[in-house]
Formats: C-alpha cells, structure tokens, sequence
C-alpha cells in the first residue's frame, strides 16, 4: 500500500474537545476513525476515546495482515464499542450514558469499506470532485430526505443537532454501511466532524485537497470552517488519506507499507487526556482514573 495520510482535531470555540480520532495500518489494510462525543451527556469525550480505541485495538489484533471480512470487523469493532460506552456508564452509575457518533474506513486491497452511525462523515473525492458520502443519521436529513428543507436551510436548522442513531445510547446504534468501493490512484477519503463539514461544503474541500499537501490543506481546511463557523464553531476533527501507486511528492506523512513486516501494526491514537487540542474539564486524577476505567471498560469486549 502506498497512502498519505494526515490527521488534527482543534477544540474550536468550545471550552472542551469530545472529538476523538485515530488511524492504524498493517501491511496490507488500514483503517481510519472519526467519533465525536455528543454533547448535553455526561462525559462525551470518553464515549469517543472509547469508540476510537476499541476500533483501533481490535484492528490491531486482527489485521495480521489483513482483514477477513472488513465489513464484518465494522459491525463487531462499533457494536463492541457501543457495549463498552453502555458498560462504562453502569458501572460508573451515570444518570445519562455518554453517547458517541463514528465513523470508519478501512482500506485493503484497493478497496474502501466503511460504516457510521450519527452525524460523523466520510467522503469520498476524486480529480477535485465529490464522488461519495455518508448519509447522516439525524433529524435535519429526514426532513431534507422529504423535501421539507433544503440543505442550505439545514446548517441553521434548530433541530441540526438530533441524531437518531449513535453509540452509547439506550438502543443498539443503526450502523449503516457502504458498497465495496475501489479506489483508484489519486483518490481522497475524508473522515470528519460536524464542526468541520457544517460550515465547509463537501465540493468546496474537493477542490482544495485536489492534488493539495495533506499537511498544510487539512489545517488551512479547518482554519476556514472555524472561521466561517464564527463565534458558535464546534469542535474541528479530520482526517485526509490520498490513495496512491506513486506519491506527488515524499512528504514526512508519505507511507509506504511494502517492506513492513507481515505482523505488524502502527497506530497513531492520542491517550485520553495527554493531547492539548482535547482540553478536558477533568482534573489530572480523574484523567488517570477515567484512563483505567476506559480501559477496563474495553477489555471486556477485547475478544
């Protein structure tokens, strides 16, 4: 495999980040996950640690090199996910269980997989085009879906923020699936936030990662849709991979996974707590407690 590869989250005018994001590859896949931690429920931002290290850990035990089936790993990594938010709030005793949207991508073979549940999204850009994305799973899409809005009328609507669909909450989340997708060389995959596509239209971030530096078009991306976004912009997280057979150029985010060992796994997946961009209202011991209790949470349906 042969990908550049960049990822940010930046807290943007709220006072924590419940964005959380992480990518890991073997030799032969990768796998790429955004989860944004829903706000008005008790500690959102572990919903996401949660969604985004049970995703990672299972990948990394199970891409040896590869995935047997990668849309079956989805459904059981995010249902497993869901599970250990819902435990993680008993055992915990929280009035309100943490909730989390997410979405993931996995690569291999040239081929894209992916799945979500709320309002997290993928796109899929080719030659500076929107090709593909996900449908949201909240209560402005219905209303567009009905042609009682349009989506213009959606960024602004009071009810933008219902998701009917996410993980943590009292019913199993409604995980949708994409069709097997192959990629051709020079494609882009963009997994991002709310805070991001809301005020940044998805054909407008085509044309700006069309042949772009990942490293400099990703930040420039989210600088413009937290000021577009003004004094109510939300959090910001994204992640850009461009698919290649031979880079545009060796940038230090250039990956190339050919002499990689069959058994081996890299991650890049910020610890709870130890990143600036996720400010945490949580005290440095609760950081510590709330690591071990994600932890144990996870273990459980590390299997």
């Amino acid at each position: 495999m042969k990908f550049t590869i960049f990822q940010e989250s930046r807290r943007g005018r709220r006072a924590n980040n419940e964005d959380r994001l992480g990518y890991c590859y073997s030799r032969d896949a990768l796998l790429m996950v955004v989860a944004d931690g829903m706000g008005g429920h008790y500690y959102g931002e572990i919903a996401a640690q949660i969604a985004v290290q049970t995703l990672t850990g299972a990948f990394q035990r199970e891409a040896l090199p590869q995935l047997q089936d990668p849309f079956l790993f989805l459904q059981k990594a995010i249902s497993n996910a869901h599970s250990a938010i819902r435990d993680y709030s008993s055992e915990q005793r929280l009035n309100d269980s943490p909730r989390t949207t997410v979405v993931a991508c996995i690569v291999q073979d040239n081929v894209a997989y992916w799945a979500h549940a709320g309002d997290s999204r993928l796109y899929l850009m080719r030659d500076g085009r929107m090709l593909a994305r996900t449908r949201d799973h909240s209560r402005v899409q219905l209303l567009i879906d009905q042609g009682a809005i349009s989506e213009a009328q959606a960024t602004s609507h009071p009810e933008r923020n219902r998701i009917w669909s996410c993980l943590g909450g009292e019913q199993a989340p409604e995980i949708e699936f994409s069709r097997k997708t192959p990629l051709e060389n020079g494609d882009v995959l963009v997994l991002c936030s709310d805070g991001v596509w809301g005020p940044m239209p998805g054909e407008l971030m085509a044309m700006s990662l069309k042949d772009a530096n990942l490293m400099q078009a990703v930040p420039m991306l989210l600088s413009q849709a937290e000021v577009r976004a003004g004094t109510h912009a939300d959090n910001l997280s994204m992640i850009a991979v461009r698919w290649e057979d031979s880079y545009f150029d060796q940038t230090t985010s250039a990956v190339s996974t050919k002499t990689m060992p069959i058994d081996a796994i890299t991650t890049h997946l910020d610890q709870f707590g130890r990143n600036p961009a996720y400010k945490s209202e949580l005290t440095d011991d609760e950081i510590e407690r709330a690591i071990a209790e994600i932890n144990h949470a996870i273990q459980k349906f590390s299997k």
